[in-house]
């Protein structure tokens, strides 16, 4: 006799499958966005004139690290997290991860995880306020004496834990549990996006795991590995941050790039361009990410030898990041393209992203480097890189996989009115802080001097455009649950040569995925 399905809100709090801890993921990730974002307006709103008094120094400096933390830690790699949970088991043809009750643990760790660091607003003291890069001896006591840094390091050590058993579970399900007849070289190449992230996370994380628990005992036991008076080195916390956190950009890039991998051939009606080429750029990548962390620290009187290696590292992975973007534009050439919401976001995630990479050659040249080291230009080029790199990307794949995630067609009108409010109001934010930045404005100051004003209030109106892009996509989706028509098993209407395994089952997916295990030839 088969055990009753749970239903109600055990069915989620309860849940080992793939699918509704995907969705979870996506929940809770979409939460963080949403403040986080309110945190940005927030930052827009003081900075859209010199001078005002919207938010207290104290207050800005807070919700500026929140923000950051939020958007990395608890928005860009969970909702990836998400998405892959959803689909990675569907597209190689297996019924679940590998180890389903490690992935619910896994989702279950970042709850209290966000909590702890979002609760801490409300102590004495406040949050965390020395920037999502926690730079000694901004943490010290002496500077931050509250329990908001001790709180900021503890929840990141528990999203660190979700990661790496996230990391365990995905490469484990990708290396073992793959249709008869799927070879690796058959897999979709948003599968391999992920198992290369994930294996980036599993080398990655514990350095930052180290190095938080040395800042913790800095400022709980009196230990001094940052503290010169005694004999530590400020400069090492940098090393350790940014060798987790530069690849750490691809963790949050990669699988948006497997995600454009899946999109473009599908509106395209042609197999993706050079599959192998692209699998062994996202291996290069990887590999690279590794090596040019040095970068982040030009301005921190480097070695000039070590200098000029990390400089031609970081100009040396634009290669196998241009091969990827030359086989994406190799795969549209041609093709009976179709301009469906996934498809503008593909393209746009080409657009911006290229912008953001050519900005970060020129940050790999020392000279340019330390003259806007700290100013708006590093602000700009993040975001072109992680707004108009990750985000466009996660809405093209979200946009993709609604109708086989939810069962239910969003109202595609108002998803391209979405596309075109983002894009729009992305570059008019993002693109003045280039020039604020090469005239020498500040970043993390809560005012400026007034002759920056006129390139801050255009920056600010482009932050209230986005506010309104959300707001418009929170309301379609909403609405689409509720009454959007029902989704066929594929409402894309694939061509053969690009079809993966999840649009061969109805939307969404019964319970155990597939009613027989697929062979692959």
């Amino acid at each position: 006799m088969e055990p009753k399905p749970r239903t109600g809100i055990l069915k989620w709090l309860l849940t080992t499958d793939h699918k509704l801890i995907g969705v979870m993921y996506m929940w809770l990730s979409t939460f963080f966005f949403v403040l986080a974002g309110a945190f940005a307006m927030a930052m827009r709103a003081q900075l859209s004139s010199p001078g005002l008094h919207v938010l207290r120094p104290e207050l800005y400096n807070q919700i500026m690290s929140l923000h950051g933390t939020f958007m990395v830690f608890f928005w860009t790699i969970p909702i990836m997290a998400g998405l892959s949970n959803y689909v990675v088991p569907l597209q190689i043809g297996a019924r679940d991860m590998a180890f389903p009750r490690v992935n619910a643990f896994s989702f279950w760790l970042l709850v209290p995880a966000g909590c702890l660091m979002l609760a801490s607003i409300w102590l004495q003291g406040g949050a965390a306020a020395a920037g999502w890069t926690s730079y000694p001896p901004l943490t010290d006591r002496q500077y931050s004496p509250g329990p908001g840094v001790d709180l900021w390091i503890l929840g990141l050590h528990l999203a660190g834990m979700s990661s790496i058993l996230g990391g365990i579970n995905f490469v484990v399900t990708i290396l073992n549990l793959r249709a008869p007849g799927m070879t690796l070289f058959k897999m979709p190449l948003f599968c391999w996006t992920v198992l290369i992230t994930q294996s980036i996370i599993l080398v990655a994380t514990p350095v930052l795991a180290g190095a938080l628990t040395m800042l913790l005992t800095d400022r709980l036991f009196g230990t001094a590995f940052f503290h010169p008076a005694a004999g530590g080195d400020p400069v090492l916390w940098q090393h350790l941050f940014w060798f987790y956190s530069h690849p750490a950009v691809y963790i949050m890039v990669l699988p948006g790039m497997g995600m454009i991998s899946q999109v473009l051939p599908a509106f395209s009606g042609k197999h993706v361009f050079g599959y192998k080429g692209m699998v062994f750029a996202t291996l290069g990548i990887g590999l690279i990410g590794f090596l040019v962390w040095g970068h982040h620290m030009f301005a921190t009187g480097m070695d000039p030898g070590l200098r000029r290696f990390f400089s031609f590292a970081s100009m040396v992975i634009a290669v196998p990041t241009g091969i990827k973007i030359w086989s994406w534009l190799a795969t549209i050439w041609g093709g009976s393209i179709r301009f469906r919401t996934p498809m503008l976001y593909g393209l746009g995630f080409i657009a911006l992203f290229t912008i953001g990479g050519i900005t970060g050659i020129w940050l790999a040249l020392v000279p340019f480097d330390v003259q806007v080291h700290d100013t708006y230009f590093v602000v700009a080029h993040l975001h072109y890189v992680l707004f108009g790199g990750s985000l466009m990307a996660i809405f093209a794949g979200f946009y993709y996989w609604f109708p086989k995630i939810s069962g239910r067609l969003y109202n595609e009108f108002w998803g391209k009115v979405h596309f075109w409010l983002v894009f729009i109001g992305m570059n008019v934010t993002f693109m003045p802080m280039h020039l604020m930045g090469m005239l020498g404005m500040p970043r993390r100051i809560y005012t400026y001097q007034p002759q920056y004003a006129m390139l801050n209030h255009i920056a600010s109106a482009g932050a209230a455009i986005l506010g309104v892009a959300m707001l418009i996509f929170v309301i379609n989706m909403l609405l689409s649950l509720w009454k959007g028509r029902r989704a066929p098993a594929d409402p894309w209407e694939h061509a053969d040569v690009n079809r993966t395994l999840e649009w061969t089952i109805e939307s969404p997916p019964p319970a155990e995925n597939f009613h027989r295990i697929p062979v692959i030839r």
